[in-house]
């Protein structure tokens, strides 16, 4: 009975969190539009980091509440389901198209700032053998990364000011308390999620490693995953490559930088190092496939989705064995 009551609080949390996104978005974007800012801008801000809103909300609360595992777990599940699991269904779906811009200078970006995080995690154990963790001044390392990022699009964006402006969904007033609105689901699903997912790891003896890469990161992920399906079936899939690129951007600088920041370094316990391995690795195969013709074709996503499921395999049987 009270497993159950776990896993019905967990759900009953993802619905608050992807509702919650939902709505953020939906509020936030129409806030952009009454402004008058740019699309492009809106694009690659507001829904980028709209749909990373849940994974913010996890981690924060996970952090508060002394599960430092969830927290890092959580980031780097979410990137790599990003990449392997959204991409890799987008482009079976469709064809990937991706810009050039978007090669030459945001992809390499997320893998500037990929490759930034798993440096600062590993500094400490390489320079004197003690345990890794992400202390306060590698979170602020990253919150760095990610005002040079916001630079970069606010400059992109004023080169973009001739383009057509988009019409606002909602009146500034309405807009602004569905955004209030969506913060509040946001916050109150992420406590449900995080409350029932330690429950449930710690009357079955699953580890908190296990739960935030798996059921966590899936569900805080799914937002992206509404967000590529519906861009696939439009075929707008450069929308697809942009989403996720600020969104793991998002993830690394903010979801971890932030609450670390906020609350101080944390020393995970059942860190793999195979979980920062793939989460680079993913962002290196995507750039790779998309540098030499700007596509991801059926078969690269296949070969993502194949990744996928051999990484997932081990951390579950690894955790059954």
């Amino acid at each position: 009975m009270e497993i159950a009551l776990q896993i019905l609080m967990l759900v009953a949390g993802f619905v608050f969190l992807i509702k919650g996104a939902d709505v953020l978005v939906s509020g936030a974007s129409s806030i952009a539009a009454n402004f008058k800012v740019s699309k492009m801008l809106i694009g690659l801000t507001i829904v980028a980091f709209g749909t990373s809103a849940p994974e913010l909300a996890v981690s924060i609360s996970a952090l508060a509440n002394g599960t430092t595992d969830m927290l890092l777990g959580n980031v780097i599940g979410s990137n790599i389901m990003n990449i392997l699991l959204l991409v890799g269904i987008g482009a079976l779906i469709c064809p990937i198209v991706v810009k050039r811009n978007t090669v030459s200078k945001e992809l390499p970006i997320l893998l500037l700032i990929s490759t930034a995080l798993t440096v600062l995690f590993l500094d400490i154990s390489l320079a004197n053998g003690s345990n890794n963790e992400i202390t306060r001044s590698d979170a602020i390392v990253c919150l760095l990364f990610f005002a040079i990022f916001l630079y970069y699009l606010i400059a992109m964006a004023r080169k973009k000011r001739k383009e057509k402006q988009e019409k606002p969904e909602h009146k500034l007033g309405k807009s602004f308390l569905l955004t209030i609105i969506g913060l509040a689901g946001i916050i109150g699903g992420s406590q449900l999620v995080v409350n029932g997912a330690s429950s449930i790891a710690s009357s079955m003896g699953i580890s908190d490693r296990m739960i935030s890469l798996t059921v966590v990161a899936l569900g805080t992920s799914l937002p992206e995953l509404v967000t590529t399906i519906t861009a696939a079936k439009r075929k707008e899939t450069d929308l697809i490559v942009g989403n996720i690129i600020g969104s793991n951007i998002f993830n690394i600088c903010v979801v971890l930088g932030l609450p670390v920041a906020l609350f101080g370094a944390v020393t995970p316990k059942s860190f793999e190092m195979l979980d920062l391995i793939v989460m680079l690795g993913s962002a290196a195969l995507l750039w790779f496939f998309v540098e030499k013709d700007n596509r991801i074709s059926r078969l690269e996503g296949a070969i993502f989705l194949t990744i996928f499921a051999a990484y997932y395999g081990s951390i579950i049987y690894g955790a059954l064995s």
